[in-house]
């Protein structure tokens, strides 16, 4: 039975382009915390899904239990599993991503935010970050978060919703 209190854990979620992972960057930066980026583990453009229930189950579960935690990469490159990577029990958890607040993961978090920006800022960010390699699958990555939230709702039951305007440089 572990002896140490559970560590912290924060949830970013959001839709593309809403400003996760520089929001996560900057409270990880305050605070020493470790980020798990769900962008890390997706497998796929089809794998919103399956990369939420892979954190779930490999990372949050674990963690929240005082217990060591370890999560399979995907590479993006070979299209195929990664590298697994180790998080040690007593770590301080930020992890952002579409899909980072699901129903189950909730009551697991320490807090939970969801950011929300238009969808044309969206866009417009998820293109200048990564080019047109999103460009082409961004109606097909948009209908996964599209019905992610119609499942969990995270946009509702975060402890926060934060609303990004454009000139907000989140």
């Amino acid at each position: 039975m572990p002896s140490s209190p559970k560590p912290i854990i924060t949830l970013i979620d959001g839709r593309s382009g809403a400003g996760k992972t520089h929001y996560a960057a900057s409270l990880a930066s305050a605070r020493g915390a470790q980020v798990v980026s769900l962008d890390e583990v997706y497998p796929g453009w089809d794998g919103l899904d399956a990369g939420s229930w892979h954190i779930y189950t490999q990372v949050l579960l674990p963690i929240s239990q005082g217990l060591p935690a370890r999560y399979q990469r995907w590479d993006w490159a070979t299209h195929s599993p990664g590298e697994w990577v180790t998080i040690a029990h007593d770590t301080e958890l930020i992890v952002e991503g579409c899909g980072a607040i699901r129903r189950e993961s909730l009551p697991l978090a320490s807090v939970s935010v969801y950011l929300d920006a238009p969808e044309q800022v969206r866009h417009e960010r998820a293109v200048q970050r990564d080019g047109e390699r999103f460009e082409a699958q961004w109606q097909r990555w948009a209908l996964q978060e599209q019905r992610f939230l119609m499942i969990h709702h995270s946009d509702r039951i975060a402890d926060t919703v934060e609303k990004i305007g454009v000139s907000n440089g989140a």
